[in-house]
């Protein structure tokens, strides 16, 4: 089999529920593979021009790059912030194993 390039998606939400909401969503449609939710994180930003801070979860998605455009689309459309921040990365290198578990999963 010839493994796929993985990708990582990350973005924060405002509870760790909402980020395993929206992951059981994605893995049921095949955009990603896996969901990791981390938190509590702190995060501060600057919004509508003050410097705010708030506590969250983050979730960092793992998928395969060419699911990663497909699922940054969904994962926006589910978010419920009015501008999310959702970003994701191509990886440079990952084991052959996961990118071959990775293909698996996703479709």
């Amino acid at each position: 089999m010839n493994a796929p390039t993985a990708a990582l998606i990350y973005a924060p939400f405002p509870v760790a529920e909402t980020a395993r909401t929206i992951a059981s969503t994605l893995l049921d449609e095949g955009l990603i593979a896996c969901a990791n939710i981390l938190g509590p994180i702190e995060s501060v930003y600057v919004w509508q021009g003050r410097v705010e801070s708030a506590q969250e979860s983050a979730a960092l998605f793992k998928t395969t790059a060419a699911q990663v455009e497909r699922a940054v689309r969904r994962l926006g459309a589910l978010h419920p912030y009015e501008t999310p921040a959702i970003v994701a990365t191509v990886c440079d290198a990952a084991h052959s194993g996961t990118r071959e578990w990775l293909a698996e999963q996703t479709v």
